[in-house]
């Protein structure tokens, strides 16, 4: 079976009519993402090209500009979130927990959902044992949290034909790499079913910045726009909008008031409910038998 057969084709207008907790009519989810990148290895992602064209290792400036969102640009975020009482998914290298304990345990202090996002930073492809690499990672949160993680986010959304097989598997539930819809989508596995937590590639900091390389305030405007449509269209049906965000990009101080009034912006409408990835997942799982009996 080809992996897209296993997501048949849905038409939102034919989904059934889903409802949120507290009567709400969209959820919004955040994922803030932290990662670890090696300086003995090529950056995953840069911000100035090699000079004359020659890559160098160690590449201290790139590897330089992800480290400031570890030492610097997290704790703003970390405070935006926190002071407004926003439930969160912090997606975690699993070894984060080993080379930034004082992130990760930030982030478990404030009661965050830690969701699986590999051992490393680095595409599912390249893994010479996805297997161990995603036991590694989920036993590693395991033993830092005291909790498996139940949701997972693939470095880069990348999978290869088995991932999502190797995910259910190891006990995650819910995976975020499929950027196909406004609401989840339950997959089949050999070990049960895997759910689709609607994720985001344009409400996500790396390409509006990195990618797009548009002006500090464009996260802020996209993402009124992205909200008031969802927000819309939530009265006939339920909505999850999900906003991504990295230390390293919309941490740094001429960006992160963009993300703040963002974040007011949402949280001053009633129809809101502030979710993890797991919350929606288990929401659904609960609509879905409702409807089905």
């Amino acid at each position: 079976m080809r992996l897209t057969d296993r997501l048949p084709y849905q038409a939102i207008v034919d989904r059934p009519r889903l409802k949120l907790p507290n009567g709400k009519r969209l959820a919004v989810w955040v994922i803030l993402n932290v990662e670890e990148w090696g300086i003995e290895r090529p950056m995953p992602r840069t911000v100035l090209p090699p000079p004359m064209g020659v890559p160098l290792l160690p590449d201290v400036p790139n590897w330089s500009w992800h480290e400031y969102g570890m030492r610097s640009g997290f704790w703003r975020q970390h405070a935006a979130l926190t002071s407004r009482g926003i439930p969160t998914t912090m997606a975690i290298n699993g070894n984060v927990c080993n080379s930034y304990p004082r992130v990760a345990g930030a982030g478990l202090d404030a009661g965050w959902e830690l969701m699986g996002h590999g051992h490393l930073q680095g595409p599912m492809h390249k893994l010479d044992d996805q297997r161990g690499a995603i036991h590694k990672a989920m036993d590693t949160i395991e033993a830092f949290s005291g909790t498996r993680p139940t949701s997972w986010e693939s470095p880069g959304l990348t999978e290869t034909p088995e991932t999502l097989d190797l995910l259910r598997e190891a006990g995650v539930k819910y995976v975020a790499d499929w950027v196909i819809d406004d609401l989840p989508q339950a997959i089949q596995t050999p070990h049960g079913d895997i759910t689709t937590i609607p994720y985001t590639v344009e409400m996500n900091d790396i390409a509006v910045y990195a990618l797009q390389q548009h002006r500090s305030d464009e996260f802020l405007r996209r993402g009124r726009d992205q909200f008031d449509r969802l927000y819309a269209e939530g009265v006939d049906n339920a909505r999850v909008m999900a906003i991504s965000i990295h230390p390293y990009v919309t941490g740094v101080p001429h960006r992160i008031r963009y993300v703040e009034e963002l974040l007011d912006y949402i949280g001053g409408h009633d129809g809101v409910e502030w979710m993890t990835a797991t919350q929606i997942g288990d929401w659904y799982t609960r609509e879905m038998l409702r409807h089905t009996g």
